[in-house]
Parts: C-alpha cells; sequence; structure tokens
C-alpha cells in the first residue's frame, strides 16, 4: 500500500487540494506539532515542517493551524516541507482551553474513532465519562470505552463496571483489558482498519502508552507507573502524535488530560442523554429547560426515580457549561470583529494620506 493511502488519503483530500489550484503542492499529513515545528509524512517519507508567515498571520484562532492528523497543502523544499494550507477537517476532537478564557483547543483532525480509555481504579469516572462522549459527538467521531487494568479487580467484579459504562451510553461499545496479561487487547486490535484513523484520550496513567506498544508489539513509547500513595497518573506522552500501526491505519497518541473543558452545541449534550430526550416530548413547554418549570416530564422521572438523579444532575451541568461557553465564545467573536475593523479602517486612512507621486 502507498505510504499516504496508509496514512488515510483518501480522494476527498485530493479533491480538496484540486480546488487549491498550483501544480506544486503536494498532501501531506501532521504527524506532530510542537510550537509551529511540524512533522508531516508525505509520499516520499516523513520530512520536518514549518508553517508560512502568511498562513500564521492569516490565522485567527489557533485552532486553524495544524495538529496531528491534518492533512495539508504543502511544498517540498529540499528536505523541508513549507505548509502553506490546512485542508478542510472531515472530524475533529475539540475541548476548552485550560484557564477561563473559551478558546478552542483541537486536540487531532480528521479521527474515525475515538478510544476513551479510563482504568479501573480511581479514575473510573462517569461523569467524565460523559464529557468525552459529548466531545466525540460534537465532532463526528465514533466513540469507543476501553477500561483498563481489569487485573484489579476479580473476575466477577468486571460485568458491574461495564454496566456501568454502558448506562451512560448503551449505543457505544465497551471493551476491557489488562495491561499486565494482554487480556482483551485482540478484541481491540480487532477494530483497527487499515486507512482508518483512531485517537486515544483519558488521564494521565490510565495506560495509553502502554496499550500502543502492545498493539505496536515494541516498546516504542515511555510508560511510567501511577504514584502509589493515590493512584494519580503522572505523564509519559508529551505531545500528540500520529502512530502508523503494524495492522494497517493510524493512531494518534494524546497527553493525558485533568481538564475537560466541553464545547458543544445542544445536539451533542442531547445524543449523550437519550434517555432525558425521549422524555422532553412530554414537558409541558417546548422549550423547557428542565429545571423549575412546571409539567416538566424530565424531572417527574427523577422523583419517580425513573431517572437517576446523578444524569440529571450531570446533564443539567454540562447545559449550564455549555449555554455559558458559548456566550463566551460570541463575545470574544465580537471583539475579534471590532479589532479588525480598527485595523482596516486604520489602513485605509495610511493609504489615503499618502500623496502621489508622479
Amino acid at each position: 500500500m502507498p505510504i499516504l493511502e496508509a496514512y488515510g488519503l483518501t480522494d476527498a483530500v485530493l479533491a480538496a487540494l484540486a480546488e487549491l489550484g498550483g501544480d506544486d503542492s503536494q498532501p501531506a499529513r501532521i504527524i506532530t506539532g510542537v510550537r509551529q515545528n511540524y512533522r508531516v509524512i508525505t509520499a516520499g517519507g516523513e520530512l520536518p515542517a514549518t508553517a508560512t508567515g502568511r498562513l500564521q498571520f492569516d490565522t485567527d484562532e489557533s485552532a486553524d493551524l495544524p495538529v496531528a492528523g491534518d492533512w495539508v497543502a504543502a511544498r517540498i523544499f529540499d528536505d523541508q516541507a513549507v505548509i502553506h494550507q490546512v485542508l478542510p477537517r472531515r472530524t475533529s476532537l475539540m475541548r476548552k482551553s485550560s484557564g477561563r478564557g473559551s478558546a478552542q483547543q483541537v486536540l487531532a483532525a480528521n479521527v474515525d474513532t475515538l478510544f476513551i480509555v479510563q482504568s479501573l481504579d480511581r479514575d473510573f469516572n462517569l461523569r467524565r465519562l460523559e464529557r468525552y462522549l459529548v466531545m466525540a459527538r460534537e465532532g463526528g467521531v465514533e466513540p469507543v470505552i476501553l477500561l483498563s487494568k481489569r487485573d484489579l479487580h476479580p473476575e466477577e467484579d468486571i460485568p458491574s463496571f461495564v454496566a456501568q459504562a454502558q448506562a451512560v451510553s448503551p449505543d457505544t461499545p465497551v471493551l476491557v483489558y489488562s495491561a499486565q496479561d494482554s487480556s482483551g487487547v485482540d478484541a481491540i486490535r480487532a477494530r483497527l482498519r487499515p486507512g482508518q484513523t483512531f485517537c486515544l484520550a483519558g488521564s494521565s496513567g490510565v495506560g495509553k502508552s502502554t496499550l500502543i506498544n502492545q498493539l505496536l508489539g515494541e516498546s516504542r513509547l515511555a510508560t511510567r507507573p501511577v504514584r502509589e500513595k493515590d493512584a494519580r497518573g503522572r505523564h509519559a506522552t508529551t505531545r500528540r502524535e500520529l502512530i502508523l500501526l503494524p495492522e494497517g491505519g493510524v493512531l494518534i497518541d494524546t497527553p493525558g488530560m485533568r481538564e475537560l473543558g466541553v464545547l458543544a452545541e445542544q445536539s451533542s449534550l442531547e445524543s449523550t442523554f437519550p434517555e432525558i430526550e425521549a422524555l422532553a416530548p412530554g414537558c409541558r413547554y417546548g422549550d423547557c429547560r428542565h429545571q423549575q418549570e412546571p409539567g416538566c416530564a424530565v424531572r417527574q422521572a427523577v422523583e419517580s426515580g425513573d431517572l437517576p438523579r446523578s444524569r440529571y444532575d450531570s446533564y443539567l451541568k454540562l447545559a449550564r457549561e455549555l449555554a455559558y461557553n458559548a456566550t463566551q465564545a460570541d463575545q470574544l467573536s465580537r471583539l475579534k470583529y471590532r479589532r479588525a475593523q480598527k485595523r482596516l479602517f486604520k489602513s485605509y486612512k495610511v493609504i489615503l494620506q499618502r500623496k502621489p507621486r508622479f
């Protein structure tokens, strides 16, 4: 298989490149990028790359700059690639940047399947799992839940963890595995497909790097044990990186995330809480927020015990967060628009003040 096809090159990517025009551009895919220093895969192999100054200057959002998984239009000069355009993303995994701001951070692009990894220790957290599911659905990515460290519990306890994860998302596959004896890894490997892009996401210490080493059949990535006193993970992965798999397809490894702010539309939230979406038509008001409104079918289900309060509380918390982040994003967009208008007006005044030379 040609190298770019192995990395997921499609006719849609080639068509997007052709629309840009120019005979000297060729497709390349971002393997990794740190502070504007990238590595890309091209038809001739892997090369270091930089983005043109124009691409960096014309980009209003850092989220529009190349990230792991992006297809880009590049020109090759000797042993260096120059990126001059990011091609349209088919899918993306995005979160709110850390801190109080509302900036977007793209974790990976053009992903087909997101492996959400949680370990069966203190990391097992259904509320965090819901956040990953919202992120996946907002980005158009198929989620698969992976529960690691099955060796920490007796075999008879495992079905309870699986049932809890499936209760959060009944239609999402849940796979359990152990890095100690490699049990369950074959079921994960069976989901890998040539030409497809997969991504691993989860907290530090859940075993993402260890799983990748098992899938690769070699200890390529560094791993670190969790702290014994509190089972907290320690970062082994420090950057997002695209890795070619022996079975075909590519896998994007991501650093552990302790904070996952969500940026999504209401539809992504509703698809993550299908039981609430199913109850909503029974509410008295069509725009019911399921809080204090009379005749709310969702609150009635909570009171009767048909809907777990934990799911209801989580839904409301995420709904408030999404609404707040959307408001912040709108304010930021208006501010950037006004700044752009001011820059344009200043440039116009400079042009008018220039005296013509004859």
